[in-house]
């Protein structure tokens, strides 16, 4: 059984898979991540199997849709459907969902977008940037997709426009 622990305290686990996971230009800094935890403007969901932690998902509730900013499942626990009902359940649970993923410029970054093509995400067709994380830092070109709404150019800026405004302080 798959379940979320909703916690405040980025563990050591959660620190080594989002360090693995994730290059650091696409990592938010931990001591800003810890700060925005306890403000309560972000959530950390740790994902148990059995007991066990297998994953996170770092996200927002925004206005009516929840962004992804960072998920993650063990290494050992993919390839066996944890990812795909943790995304089940964060559909179930929150409605709609967006998220950022690279461009398809490698193998892993297809079998990515391929991933959340197949559980009902779709891309926005308009460009998208990531902010940079880090002062001085160029931003990031990305897909932006989403789950349960409209893939059209106004709900492309209404969606970004929050993004940058709440997620990175724009």
């Amino acid at each position: 059984m798959l379940s979320f622990r909703s916690t405040k305290i980025i563990s050591p686990l959660v620190i080594a898979l989002y360090e693995s996971a994730f290059p650091e230009e696409e990592r938010r800094p931990l001591p800003a991540q810890q700060r925005l935890l306890v403000e309560g403007a972000l959530q950390l969901l740790e994902v148990v199997a059995e007991g066990r932690f297998v994953g996170f998902v770092f996200c927002w509730g925004l206005t009516d849709f929840t962004f992804i900013e960072h998920f993650a499942i063990d290494p050992a626990m993919r390839g066996q459907g944890t990812g795909t009902k943790v995304i089940t359940l964060l559909f179930e649970q929150y409605g709609r969902l967006v998220l950022e993923t690279e461009l398809p410029h490698t193998i892993e970054a297809q079998r990515r977008i391929r991933f959340y093509e197949a559980l009902g995400f779709g891309a926005f067709p308009t460009p998208y940037l990531q902010p940079p994380y880090r002062e001085g830092w160029e931003p990031l070109q990305l897909i932006l997709m989403q789950k349960g709404m409209s893939r059209e150019e106004h709900t492309f800026s209404k969606v970004s426009s929050e993004i940058y405004r709440e997620v990175y302080g724009l």
